[in-house]
């Protein structure tokens, strides 16, 4: 990711409509696990440590990031627990976390099979891996570019990377529905737009920001309550390690392509 988008979202993240929204579905998805006291839990690709903030209700929080800058925000957040290392390589032993997120991270990765199998490595056996990822190949865009995006994902795609190394669906739905159909029109009309490098974090005036995160409030409610919703911006998926990993599958069907635009 670029340091000035870095910059962004350590301007925006606490105000910002789609970052507070999302945080609200996933601890509304998280409070459904009923995870054990003292759980251990790993955020990976922690960021500015926001996340960890949240998940620290739930249990012993560890971060880790391939970014030495996000490293630098989430220690100076207070977390004790955050190391600098790619999600394919962690530093953990086998078995250890009872909950990993993944947030917004797989589609930056070269090799998400990989990510994810080493995610399932430093899962317990019954514990849970909740990943988001922005949906769609067709909605790429300079904010794609600008994050440094590999791709988009369907629920199906993600289903299926994720099932060819070990883990087992429990749920998946989209998110952001509401807001789907003007969001894809900006993004479709920013490709015409050559030139433009502000994050688009920046281009939600702040008097707008209730108005926005007003839908995403009203899906957590919904999700939460164990809905899902058939469309939407953003997919998210949980799953689990089974007490007995199968060997790893074929990935048969198409796999959303690795984005290169200049």
């Amino acid at each position: 990711m670029e340091l000035d988008e870095f910059q962004a979202i350590l301007d925006y993240e606490e105000s910002h409509w789609w970052y507070r929204g999302r945080l609200r579905i996933v601890l509304r998805e998280v409070e459904r696990l009923a995870i054990p006291s003292g759980a251990r839990i790993l955020d990976a690709g922690c960021g500015s440590g926001r996340v960890l903030d949240a998940l620290a209700q739930f249990g012993q929080v560890t971060g880790v990031d391939l970014s030495s800058a996000a490293v630098a925000a989430a220690s100076a957040r207070g977390h004790e627990r955050v190391s600098r290392a790619p999600i394919e390589e962690l530093p953990f032993e086998d078995s250890r976390f009872h909950l990993v997120t993944c947030l917004d991270v797989i589609e930056h990765t070269d090799d998400d099979c990989g990510a994810l199998r080493e995610l399932l490595r430093v899962t317990r056996p019954g514990g849970h891996l909740l990943v988001t990822a922005p949906a769609y190949q067709a909605l790429w865009s300079a904010h794609d570019v600008r994050n440094e995006h590999r791709r988009r994902y369907t629920r199906g795609g993600l289903r299926q990377v994720a099932a060819s190394v070990g883990w087992e669906l429990v749920r998946d739905t989209h998110f952001n529905t509401l807001l789907l159909a003007p969001a894809a029109a900006v993004r479709l009309a920013g490709r015409v737009r050559e030139g433009r490098r502000r994050s688009e974090l920046a281009l939600t005036p702040q008097w707008l920001t209730p108005v926005l995160e007003l839908p995403l409030r009203l899906e957590a409610a919904y999700l939460g309550r164990g809905g899902s919703l058939p469309a939407g911006l953003s997919v998210a998926a949980l799953f689990t390690r089974p007490e007995q990993i199968r060997p790893a599958l074929r990935l048969i069907t198409e796999r959303p392509p690795t984005a290169n635009v200049a």
